[in-house]
């Protein structure tokens, strides 16, 4: 009897494990994938026993031998195959989704021109669409069932879960019953073509997008500037002469664009807008914040309606033709006279190190109290560790600036105080600069004591040299003072 019971046992295993092939999993997102591979009961019974046959079944798995639907389907469970598609869409595995579709597909997706009609293409379609984290929701939709097949059409909305953005389309589901499952025969979404037609922006919302790309520059990040673009996006830059066609080549020309901390500003704009695209051209200008230089420049800013919201998809930026050719630097007057400003506060901070960094590579220094020509860093440097002892505090009585390509120049009067003694000195100066590294630097500085001043100081020694004249003129101990 015990013998008989036990020979029961062992056949009823066989019989669940020669049925395999007809479980179903409990969550509908496995429901229909490839049916797990499972030894044949002899094997299974003599390799295994009877504890292998319990693993498989068990909770753990989460499946069950009954539950799968059958040729006779409801509208109910029609839809209920939509929810299953979007468990697999919610695994994050391109085969699971694929799994669910026919073994002669036809899909035609959202976001590709490319029909899919194997295995193989519609997983390359859900290998991208995955990364997007999409899951779908049923807004509308209207089903149909014949012998062994079925059709569910209508709406549906994707909630991207890397950005909470929201898509809504159009869907067709055709199902077909194969080897005892309901697969998709067939599945056309699209996009809602009238919404499509209505993405136009407003004036104020195109301005504002510039002001989203600028903010982007001020975090001092070129990825969140490089997001700014569109896929398919162009930039030609205003300091770079190659096209930017890719995400990696305009990361790359902000990394160094933003060493400069720019910080842009429009100053005359016009636009035009469209069906899911504007433009914006016009003038800006940028405040560099490592040197105070101001750039002023053209630009072109075409926008594309691209993921559900504005991305720039064409940008080009040039700098005033009329103002500077290619690779020349201009300066105004004022900011040509600030740069004495930026000289004495170097005297101030009494290092002569600061001071010398204020001169160009191969700057000459003819100073006012050194007969020595200085035209290295360091005789520039030695020439200010004695005159910064006196503390000076320099101040411009009379200037006249000349500007060109790439130079300028500044001469006049200056006067310093100098704070250790009271003293008051005035001298004349010339200050030439070229533009060197990015930033405006003495070349040539020469400066030199009032002569009529001089003289003046000199004819008063004379003459009193002279009043001292003593002795008879005709001995050898006469004295000349001429």
């Amino acid at each position: 009897m015990r013998r008989l019971s036990i020979q029961l046992t062992y056949l009823v295993a066989a019989i669940i494990v020669h049925d395999a092939a007809g479980f179903t999993f409990s969550s509908p997102a496995l429901n229909g994938l490839a049916t797990p591979k499972i030894p044949n009961s002899s094997t299974c019974l003599n390799a295994f026993g009877i504890r292998t046959v319990k693993r498989i079944l068990s909770p753990k798995l989460k499946i069950k031998r009954k539950g799968r639907l059958s040729r006779n389907i409801s509208e109910e469970e029609v839809r209920s195959m939509f929810t299953q598609w979007n468990e697999a869409l919610a695994t994050g595995d391109s085969r699971n989704v694929a799994n669910l579709y026919s073994s002669d597909p036809l899909l035609l997706p959202t976001v590709s021109d490319t029909p899919r009609t194997n295995f193989e293409g519609i997983k390359d379609y859900f290998d991208n669409f995955l990364t997007l984290k999409p899951d779908g929701q049923i807004l509308e939709g209207k089903i149909k069932i014949g012998k062994e097949w079925a059709q569910d059409a209508g709406i549906y909305e994707f909630t991207m879960g890397v950005n909470g953005s929201k898509l809504k389309a159009r869907y067709s589901f055709v199902y077909v019953w194969e080897d005892g499952y309901w697969k998709i025969a067939h599945h056309h979404s699209s996009n809602m073509p009238e919404s499509q037609k209505k993405m136009t922006a407003s004036k104020a919302e195109v301005t504002n997008l510039f002001d989203l790309w600028n903010d982007a520059l001020l975090t001092g990040d070129p990825d969140a500037v490089a997001r700014r673009y569109s896929k398919d996006a162009v930039l030609l830059p205003t300091v770079s002469d190659t096209p930017r066609s890719d995400y990696e080549g305009i990361k790359d020309y902000f990394v160094n664009f933003l060493k400069l901390e720019p910080n842009g500003e429009i100053l005359e704009s016009y636009i035009t807008c469209g069906d899911n695209w504007c433009k914006d051209v016009g003038i800006y200008e940028f405040l560099l914040g490592t040197t105070g230089e101001k750039v002023r420049a053209r630009y072109s800013f075409v926008y594309a309606f691209e993921d559900g919201e504005w991305k720039i998809s064409h940008h080009h930026s040039s700098r005033m033709p009329e103002a500077s050719a290619p690779g020349v630097q201009r300066i105004s007057e004022e900011e040509v006279r600030s740069l004495f400003g930026q000289w004495n506060d170097a005297l101030l901070t009494l290092d002569p190190d600061q001071v010398a960094k204020r001169y160009s590579k191969n700057a000459v220094l003819l100073s006012t109290a050194s007969d020595r020509i200085r035209y290295t860093s360091e005789a520039i440097r030695d020439y200010f560790v004695n005159f910064q002892q006196k503390h000076p505090i320099g101040k411009i009585l009379e200037s006249h600036v000349t500007t060109g390509d790439n130079w300028c120049k500044d001469v006049g009067m200056y006067q310093f105080h100098m704070a250790l003694t009271g003293e008051t000195i005035m001298a004349r100066y010339s200050f030439v600069y070229t533009h060197e590294d990015g930033e405006w630097k003495i070349s040539h500085h020469h400066s030199s004591v009032m002569p009529e001043g001089m003289l003046a100081a000199a004819s008063r020694l004379y003459q009193m040299e002279e009043s001292d004249c003593i002795g008879p003129q005709n001995t050898p101990n006469e004295t000349f003072c001429a």
